[in-house]
């Protein structure tokens, strides 16, 4: 069981937090299969609220259970309960955790960002729903402040932690 997080880097203007749509954020990912190092070439959706995999050995289910189409080793994935957290203005232009992922036998490798985050604007602007990254930049206008807002040059990468 290894545990990873998902780190995301971004210039946000005129923004003080951005986050997922949490727990019913999908996260959009591309997995490595820790036996046999097959990489899947299709993006794989987790999401916190679903339980997938219910069975004797593990009652409760994983958000995310797979097969690898090479070796045929079963594999599984959590997201970590109350791992989720915003990233903010003060953490702008630097990597920050926002989700930690629990792997049994499979690990995480490529991100899509995609729609479904959510951007306050600074100085109690304007709320913005739904924001769709899949392009790693968006741009908006805050009508309460009279400004442009917007997130730019957004990035991720995945690190291993310790428990």
């Amino acid at each position: 069981m290894v545990r990873v997080g998902l780190q995301i880097s971004a210039t946000l203007e005129n923004i003080d937090k951005l986050e997922t749509s949490h727990p019913d954020y999908p996260f959009f990912l591309k997995l490595t299969c820790s036996n046999c190092g097959e990489q899947s070439d299709k993006w794989h959706d987790i999401t916190e609220s679903e339980r997938v995999g219910q069975d004797t050995r593990n009652a409760a289910g994983s958000n995310f259970v797979m097969k690898c189409k090479m070796c045929a080793r079963e594999n599984s994935i959590d997201i970590v309960e109350k791992s989720n957290v915003a990233y903010t203005a003060d953490d702008a232009g630097s990597f920050k955790t926002i989700v930690v992922f629990d792997c049994r036998g499979v690990e995480p490798v490529e991100f899509s960002p995609r729609a479904g985050w959510r951007v306050s604007s600074s100085e109690n602007g304007q709320a913005f729903e739904d924001v769709d990254l899949s392009e790693d930049d968006w741009v908006e206008y805050d009508q309460k402040n009279n400004n442009s807002v917007g997130v730019y040059e957004f990035a991720s990468k995945f690190i291993k932690l310790k428990k």
